[in-house]
């Protein structure tokens, strides 16, 4: 079974959680400021690649910073490529560098 958790510190630095069977199989780092949510890395274990997960710890960054009113800064090399690839599904949460 998978599940992705949000676990961040007192300084709201942190990662999304990728769980199978009870193993981290993948994360995606962040920290959460007023506003802005910053990805830094997204990264997946050699066992769970090709399976989707990247993608799916996408999604569920993406589920929370809509819940929650947010923009996104994808300093992460794979979040700031599907945010190019995809600029229509990402245009209200990207918070493009000037």
């Amino acid at each position: 079974m998978e599940t992705i958790k949000l676990e961040l510190n007192e300084k709201q630095h942190g990662n999304f959680n990728l769980y199978v069977d009870g193993k981290k199989l993948g994360e995606m780092t962040v920290s959460i400021k007023p506003g802005l949510l910053t990805v830094y890395h997204t990264g997946v274990e050699p066992e769970g690649e090709g399976k989707g997960y990247a993608r799916k710890l996408l999604e569920e960054m993406v589920s929370y910073v809509r819940a929650n009113n947010l923009k996104v800064l994808p300093l992460c090399p794979y979040v700031h490529a599907q945010f190019k690839r995809n600029p229509d599904e990402y245009e209200d949460i990207w918070q493009k560098q000037s």
